[in-house]
């Protein structure tokens, strides 16, 4: 049964979650006379608390902010591997789709990161289950997000679209129908040791 979905060109990494501490002024925002957060070593509203990174939002909804790594322009796989070198997914129209099997994974390696899809499943809705319009986005080679047709689709919970595949259901099933496009901001924190 052919297994097919959609990727468009506003995929991206934002890279930066772990970086911190940025110099804003001379003088400090905060407190220190304030009591320790739970679990933390930061008090509330610490003034010596690293603050955020700044990035330029994108210019127009949806586009891309200043840190991001654009994985796919919607013009080339060039980002791309597939397990035994080039991908076999067609790039057509602006998206990628999925037409003759097989995984595609990034060229580059990523610790930490956000990741930023938009996909849709066929328009034409066949099979059931995990057989309509099934694919997902694995981490690390160990963790899968779930993207699958879940509009009106009896499955189990934990194999749902945005589930952690065959371990965590999603919170809820926001899924649209067959043919629409659809988004998932996947964040992502790496084990470190």
């Amino acid at each position: 049964m052919k297994k097919s979905f959609w990727i468009a060109a506003a995929l991206v990494l934002a890279a930066g979650l772990t970086v911190y501490g940025v110099t804003q002024d001379k003088k400090k925002e905060g407190y220190t006379d304030t009591p320790v957060i739970t679990g933390q070593k930061w008090k509330v509203h610490d003034a010596d608390r690293p603050v955020p990174a700044v990035v330029t939002p994108g210019a127009t909804p949806g586009a891309p902010p200043s840190d991001a790594i654009v994985l796919f322009d919607g013009k080339d796989l060039s980002k791309w591997k597939g397990p035994k070198g080039e991908g076999h997914w067609k790039v057509q129209d602006g998206y990628i789709e999925e037409s003759r099997g097989g995984d595609l994974q990034t060229v580059d390696s990523f610790g930490d990161f956000q990741l930023h899809i938009e996909w849709a499943s066929p328009a034409e809705v066949k099979g059931n289950s995990q057989g309509r319009g099934n694919s997902g986005v694995f981490l690390h080679g160990r963790y899968e997000v779930q993207v699958l047709d879940s509009y009106e689709n009896l499955t189990y919970a934990d194999g749902q679209a945005s589930a952690l595949y065959g371990q965590w259901p999603p919170l809820v099933n926001a899924s649209r129908k067959p043919g629409e496009w659809q988004t998932y901001d996947i964040v992502f924190h790496a084990a470190h040791f």
